[in-house]
């Protein structure tokens, strides 16, 4: 079995812009009086779209929430993050020596959590708009990780079978997502330690030490 993709999440595997996702949602949330600290947001809500965190969030506190409320939170959120974003370049130093790299070998994809226009606008800023045949955000599927879909959704437009993939992820929700699809897994501890990642196949510390015989190598596992 050979490996013919790359499938990466964005946040915190491409681009090291989590913590301006938790101040946006912070802002949003604070409009309807809650609270969501750092802790929390790392532990329990991150890998979660902007709508599936609004209603995973809303549920923790015993409320019900209705699909327009859901909506206005979303789109406050979106738009405090893109004011955050603009501060400058989000992608990690080695992002894009990592997806060239790969980029000559395998087919590229993105499966993330974020809006489809936030992740081209990061990617066209870091010189990367040109890297992935696929891009699937938040705004393409209909249920966001933990489920499968971004990941399989990413393996049809890429025209490959998911156990000819590599999903990269820095979550555990994102690893559940992608195992659930079929596909190999590798994590990077930009946001947990190693011993919450342990169901990959491989881990590693940063983009730098994802290469070529590294994937290839997951086929044998």
């Amino acid at each position: 079995m050979s490996i013919k993709a790359v499938v990466f999440d964005f946040d915190g595997v491409l681009a090291d812009t989590e913590r301006l996702h938790l101040r946006a949602t912070q802002e949003a949330l604070a409009a309807h009086g809650w609270t969501l600290d750092e802790r929390a947001y790392f532990d329990r809500y991150l890998g979660f779209g902007d709508r599936d965190l609004v209603l995973e969030f809303t549920r923790d506190l015993g409320h019900s929430i209705d699909p327009a409320t859901v909506e206005r939170i979303a789109s406050v959120k979106a738009e405090r993050y893109r004011v955050h974003l603009a501060a400058g370049s989000a992608l990690y130093p080695a992002a894009a020596a990592c997806v060239r790299r790969l980029g000559v070998r395998f087919s590229l994809a993105i499966a993330s959590g974020s809006l489809q226009a936030e992740i081209q606008d990061i990617l066209v800023a870091g010189g990367l708009g040109d890297a992935f045949r696929a891009v699937i955000g938040a705004d393409d599927v209909t249920n966001g990780k933990p489920s499968a879909e971004p990941y399989l959704r990413a393996a049809a437009l890429l025209g490959v079978d998911p156990v000819h993939a590599v999903a990269v992820e820095d979550s555990r929700w994102g690893l559940e997502s992608a195992r659930a699809a079929g596909m190999r897994t590798i994590a990077i501890t930009t946001n947990y330690p190693a011993s919450a990642l342990s169901m990959a196949d491989h881990t590693v510390g940063s983009l730098d030490d994802i290469s070529i015989s590294l994937v290839d190598h997951l086929t044998s596992r």
